[in-house]
């Protein structure tokens, strides 16, 4: 097995539900290596032993309410390693709970669709290794590069090409955009979006956003996930 395989592990006591979220994680991404774990103890042994890319968990292991805090400050020791909390538990309060513990996401059970796990999953790893890149000094270069039509009416031009995004989409780039080097919060997000107020909604135009730029540039890397916050706009050179 490689060693540079991207690796996921799943820490859920409930077999069938393990099952389920793994075979929504390789529908995605086929290549990657998903490690299950039933339990406080197997899971903590796991976390010493092995540098995961992304850890999906919930917080009830057993008869253990709380298991999962434990194992947060235990991955935020080793490694800081994404983690993202999958639980019955209502979303009103946990989430707030989960992001003081510096957990990345969260997603009540019952309450969200294959689509929204994946595209969940899929943003956390992509965040996930564009953190050192915001690090980097910053420039105006990415910037000059982008023009938005202060009307909202015209096309959205990165480098001179047209990139292909519905107004919705628009809307929320002009935000980033005009707020760049600065976290955009998801309710501020929620003004410039007129219908599906939510968190996975906001992901999902971010999502179209960053695939239209790739369209454009395949290593597009511009738009940085804020855990738990919200998006910035990367003024940083893309080479």
């Amino acid at each position: 097995m490689s060693n540079t395989a991207t690796r996921v592990a799943i820490i859920e006591d409930d077999p069938p539900t393990s099952d389920q979220l793994k075979g929504w994680i390789l529908s995605a991404r086929p290549g990657l290596v998903v490690d299950q774990w039933f339990s406080r103890d197997e899971a903590e042994a796991a976390i010493a032993r092995e540098r995961y890319d992304l850890v999906v968990m919930d917080i009830e292991l057993g008869r253990e309410r709380h298991a999962g805090v434990a194992l947060i400050n235990a991955i935020n020791k080793q490694h800081g390693t994404p983690v993202l909390v999958v639980s019955a538990m209502p979303a009103t309060i946990y989430r707030s709970i989960m992001k003081a513990l510096d957990a990345w996401d969260y997603l009540q059970k019952t309450t969200f669709e294959e689509a929204d796990f994946i595209d969940t999953v899929l943003e956390m790893l992509r965040a996930s290794k564009d953190r050192p890149a915001a690090k980097t000094g910053a420039t105006t270069a990415v910037d000059q590069e982008l023009s938005i039509d202060p009307l909202g009416q015209g096309a959205v031009l990165w480098r001179g090409h047209r990139v292909n995004l519905p107004l919705t989409a628009q809307r929320i780039l002009a935000a980033l955009h005009a707020r760049r080097g600065e976290v955009v919060s998801y309710d501020e997000l929620f003004q410039v979006v007129k219908t599906g107020r939510n968190r996975d909604n906001v992901r999902k135009h971010i999502s179209t956003i960053r695939e239209a730029f790739r369209d454009i540039e395949p290593e597009f890397e511009g738009i940085e996930s804020v855990p738990m916050r919200g998006f910035r706009w990367l003024a940083t050179a893309q080479k």
